[in-house]
């Protein structure tokens, strides 16, 4: 099947988009786009036998019922410079091919995130793995200067190392999580799609969250119909268990009061809760 130009993917293709104060990504490529998708969804027709309204409406009720496969005959390749804390958290989705930049090949350059001000903040009350109150700003700035000394210090010892002579493999050992990596990642966009609906979820870091909506902003440029049938789907809507749903039926049945018949309670009651907000606010 020959290769689909889509010129609003073209237009981006390339580009760098920033995240974070030294990072960002690049589309280096991508294979196919809405109507792939919908070729291999009628496998049967050619090209252009339907409007692109009813192709619009076929990828909305593929992705509203879950026929994904699709959605993986659209292929993107990322360049994507993040922090190594980052990548830590990204290369857990393992269903992308990944090239990434070596320490053993190169000397790794003098580049360290650091978070704004704004962004530092203690550690959450109720959340193991989250943030909570912001600092005031003169205690911000007294963290965020105890990282880039310590960044700095450690970049300067491995620099020393490097110049001594010592095995770039080895020399690289002490560098931190800030430091700034590369990688190629290339993923199709059903497991894309499984990607940002994690990665922009307002639980996961703030930091792979924008790395996350500057991904969805780019794939837009290539399949708008798909992202737009996700965005209506997955991140406007929310999902219930069998206890939530049990929930919602007493509540309806209690003129939308509190029931605790349900079987929720703590965590679980919670979490609630809050789709209920989140429903509310979508």
């Amino acid at each position: 099947m020959a290769h689909c130009i889509i010129s609003e993917a073209e237009a981006v293709l390339d580009k760098e988009f920033p995240v974070l104060d030294k990072g960002f990504i690049r589309l280096v490529d991508y294979m196919g786009g809405d109507a792939r998708v919908v070729q291999a969804a009628r496998v049967s027709y050619g090209e252009g036998t339907k409007s692109r309204r009813e192709d619009a409406g076929l990828i909305d009720y593929l992705l509203r019922n879950r026929h994904t496969s699709p959605f993986e005959q659209v292929v993107l390749t990322f360049h994507v410079k993040l922090p190594v804390f980052v990548a830590r958290q990204w290369i857990r989705h393992r269903t992308a091919r990944v090239n990434e930049l070596s320490g053993r090949y190169s000397v790794m350059k003098d580049d360290f995130y650091a978070p704004d001000l704004g962004d530092i903040a203690a550690q959450s009350v109720d959340n193991k793995q989250g943030r909570g109150a912001a600092f005031e700003a003169d205690a911000a700035a007294g963290v965020q200067s105890s990282l880039k000394n310590a960044q700095e210090g450690m970049y300067a010892a491995y620099t020393e190392l490097i110049n001594k002579g010592v095995a770039r493999e080895l020399a690289r050992i002490n560098l931190p999580l800030s430091l700034y990596t590369e990688w190629y990642w290339q993923i199709d966009l059903h497991n894309l799609f499984h990607f940002l609906e994690l990665r922009l979820d307002a639980h996961a870091q703030k930091e792979i969250r924008l790395y996350a909506q500057t991904l969805f902003d780019i794939t837009k440029s290539v399949a708008p119909c798909c992202c737009a049938a996700f965005e209506r789907h997955v991140l406007g809507g929310v999902r219930f268990s069998r206890e939530e749903l049990a929930e919602i039926q007493s509540r309806l049945g209690n003129g939308g009061g509190v029931a605790s018949g349900a079987g929720l309670a703590g965590k679980e009651l919670e979490r609630f809760e809050e789709k209920l907000r989140a429903g509310r606010q979508k």
